[in-house]
């Protein structure tokens, strides 16, 4: 039998998106997974619209006060009983094969940690608006560092050979220093060069000033990894430096 896959879903307000979410879990190839979804106070009627689907793998928490994404995420993966761990947040989409994919490509070439490509698209009708994000490189340790190549909707890894890892809930940029944590313990990460994701481009998630951003992104080195302020102030040049080429490659 294929080894249990957890998926790790948190949502807040999400009614308008995740009834296509919820269908692309349920379209899934590879069949042997749970589903741990974790509401972090909803005030629309998210919940309603996951209990309105009686398949016993999609296993609901309603949480009794507002934590973050960060602490709904730990919430689920606290919950989780499965070998390998993959993320989908409540507005995003997988394809089909998405599962089967990952979990044979981990197989069959003895790793730890996968990404693949993914689409961006617009948030309303889930067209593509910029390039697909490639999954190109090998990543490690030291080339996250300077940019995080790691989203939660195409990214996958084994518990079985490196345990749990848990977001840190006091930071904004809970995903970068999670993949760090989890890459602080393995070799590299490696690509799965093919499209199996849809990550929703949505307004409310990119409206921070970019100021704050870069403030967030030198805590990432100064708090979490506990470097120096002249090395943290390196790194986060190098992270700005990187973000400001990936962002003008995306038009040319």
């Amino acid at each position: 039998m294929k080894d249990l896959v957890s998926i790790i879903t948190p949502c807040y307000n999400s009614a308008e998106f995740i009834e296509e979410t919820i269908q692309s879990v349920l379209n899934q190839t590879y069949e042997n997974w749970e589903w741990l979804i974790t509401d972090d106070l909803s005030k629309d009627n998210t919940v309603e619209i996951i209990r309105k689907y009686n398949d016993p793998r999609i296993k609901l928490e309603v949480l009794e006060t507002n934590g973050g994404a960060g602490n709904a995420r730990n919430k689920s993966l606290e919950r989780a009983t499965g070998r390998y761990i993959a993320f989908l947040d409540s507005d995003d989409f997988w394809y089909p094969e998405y599962l089967e994919t990952m979990t044979n490509y981990m197989q069959n070439h003895n790793v730890e940690l996968v990404y693949s490509n993914y689409s961006r698209c617009d948030e309303h009708t889930m067209e593509p608006i910029l390039k697909d994000f490639q999954a190109d490189k090998i990543v490690t340790f030291s080339n996250l560092l300077k940019t995080c190549r790691l989203a939660p909707v195409s990214t996958m890894y084994d518990t079985k050979r490196v345990g749990k890892f848990f977001f840190p809930v006091k930071s904004k940029r809970e995903d970068h220093v999670m993949w760090l944590n989890l890459l602080k313990e393995i070799p590299e990460g490696h690509p799965v060069k093919q499209t199996l994701a849809k990550y929703r481009m949505r307004e409310n998630s990119v409206s921070r000033k970019k100021k704050n951003i870069i403030v967030d992104q030198y805590l990432v080195y100064k708090d979490f990894m506990g470097f120096s302020t002249l090395k943290s102030l390196y790194y986060t040049a190098n992270w700005a430096m990187n973000g400001f080429l990936k962002y003008s490659k995306l038009f040319n």
